[in-house]
């Protein structure tokens, strides 16, 4: 069974997530807020959340999962590159991500920790593109100064958020910014953010903030001294935070640290342009067009897009052709 591509996605925001927020996605995608614990929008993923069941996975309109449609043909959705090299795995979750109240201090573990104590060969660098940010906008991104495992171990018993959130830098947000944030760092999030997130595919985050979440939740079954060993402790000086994020009118959104992980482009589109073969997420930012595959030999029929819509194109799509008056970010895996 064959899926059509490119292929239109609407939201798919799993439930009563730990955390509140999910008005700014409604607000891009001009879509109801399904309640409001929904601040995430997993994108053409095929990522499921820790606790498993299936949730996060897009379910294509054949009622199979993307999962499962990868699998089935690989070489059509990913190419025979990237096949050779990582298998029928994206290596790659795009979401959509909308802030109410501050995200939990946390870190996400590397591949080398995943790999020791998760079971997973991945690990979560992340990404975020921020389209659109309260004036008082901010992240919280790694510690201004060493910190200490006593210090670490008496924060989590204490739960003292204020003394982790003092302990870090602070980072302004603005629609328009870019921000790499390599696994290891802690960090957290602001109210008042909508943004689109890359990241490498696996939903691992460790808790240094547990709010009500248990113990075995917030640090993912782990004992308190191995999850704060993936952590990094070291002090992350403004030069690094500076070489994380990328200038405004960039075309390319994140620095080379990124390459490993993923890629994505800010394309603009006034008439046509055509989009080289990849399997990708499409995020339209604005305006209006029309996205279909450049080859009339290709079966994938034209898709209308506008600000909101996130399209799924696949490998043997071919040339992607763009035209209208559009702004949009194409999100792909590593190369």
């Amino acid at each position: 069974m064959t899926t059509a591509t490119p292929l239109l996605l609407g939201p798919n925001q799993p439930l009563d997530r730990p955390y509140r927020g999910g008005a700014g996605i409604a607000r891009f995608r001009g879509t109801p807020q399904p309640s409001p614990f929904t601040p995430e929008d997993f994108v053409a993923s095929t990522t499921e959340v820790f606790a498993g069941g299936g949730i996060g996975l897009t379910v294509l309109p054949d009622g199979r999962t993307l999962r499962d449609a990868v699998a089935d043909d690989p070489v059509r959705f990913l190419g025979e590159d990237h096949v050779a090299r990582f298998g029928a795995r994206t290596m790659l979750l795009v979401k959509l991500l909308d802030t109410a109240e501050r995200l939990f201090v946390h870190y996400h573990p590397d591949d080398a920790f995943a790999a020791r104590h998760l079971g997973s060969p991945l690990g979560k660098t992340e990404a975020w593109a921020v389209i659109e940010a309260a004036p008082d906008a901010y992240a919280a991104l790694g510690f201004r100064r060493a910190v200490t495992p006593d210090e670490v171990r008496d924060w989590w018993s204490g739960q003292d958020a204020d003394a982790m959130l003092d302990a870090m830098n602070t980072v302004p947000l603005a629609a328009g910014d870019t921000l790499l944030v390599p696994a290891g760092l802690a960090h957290a999030i602001g109210p008042g953010v909508t943004l689109v997130e890359l990241q490498q595919p696996t939903d691992l985050s460790v808790l240094l903030e547990r709010r009500m979440l248990s113990e075995r939740e917030a640090l993912l079954g782990l004992d308190l001294d191995t999850a704060i060993d993936g952590l990094v402790r070291e002090a992350t000086p403004e030069e690094r935070i500076s070489a994380l994020r990328q200038d405004r009118g960039a075309e390319t959104l994140f620095p080379a640290d990124a390459d490993p992980f993923f890629s994505a482009e800010r394309i603009r589109v006034t008439g046509s342009r055509e989009l080289e073969p990849s399997f990708s997420v499409v995020v339209v930012l604005d305006g209006e067009g029309t996205l279909q595959p450049a080859d009339d030999r290709a079966s994938g029929a034209p898709v209308p897009v506008r600000r909101g819509s996130t399209v799924l194109t696949a490998h043997g799509d071919g040339p992607i052709g763009l035209s209208g008056d559009l702004h949009l970010i194409r999100c792909r895996p590593p190369r």
